[in-house]
């Protein structure tokens, strides 16, 4: 389920973690990270399970049988072909990262750790001196990266996301 409905649950888990490893507690990049990671597994593992099952075994067998170890039958064979949906997985999690404000607005409390879109708040957050300018200026240099990510992988996406989408 997503993160949104377990916040309170994420909050006490990060802050009981921290008392135990600070460098991974509330207010640290490294706490908001684990979160993010734990909370993306779910879909990133069936998206990897539906691109796999694509991938024939065959390929597998071909490599043994030429004398190949487990090792570069995977870095050889398999993460080549594997290039497309580590790319999805890769674009959306930092698309979904990169775009969150409620679990960085409660997990980071210092000015300092504030993410792109928690400090971009700041400009709004005022009664009667909202920066509509300066916050729409920052929203348009935050979506550069996101823009520049898609433009050049979205054929790798486009592969990857319908490649594993329906079972041949």
């Amino acid at each position: 389920f997503p993160n949104l409905l377990a916040l309170v649950a994420l909050y006490v888990v990060i802050f009981q973690t921290g008392l135990i490893i600070p460098a991974l507690g509330l207010n640290t990049h490294a706490g908001l990270i684990m979160v993010y990671m734990g909370g993306a597994m779910g879909m990133n593992i069936w998206l990897m399970k539906g691109f796999m099952d694509t991938i024939p075994r065959a390929i597998d067998e071909s490599g043994m049988v030429d004398g190949a170890s487990h090792w570069q039958i995977f870095s050889t064979l398999l993460v080549p072909l594997l290039r497309p949906i580590l790319i999805v997985i890769g674009t959306l999690s930092f698309i979904g990262t990169y775009g969150d404000f409620v679990l960085a607005r409660i997990l980071l409390n210092d000015v300092k750790e504030y993410t792109l879109m928690v400090g971009l708040q700041i400009f709004t957050a005022g009664q009667f001196d909202k920066k509509w300018g300066v916050f729409a200026a920052g929203a348009l240099i935050g979506a550069l990266p996101i823009m520049l990510i898609y433009l050049s992988l979205q054929d790798q996406i486009a592969g990857g996301l319908t490649t594993g989408a329906v079972k041949g």
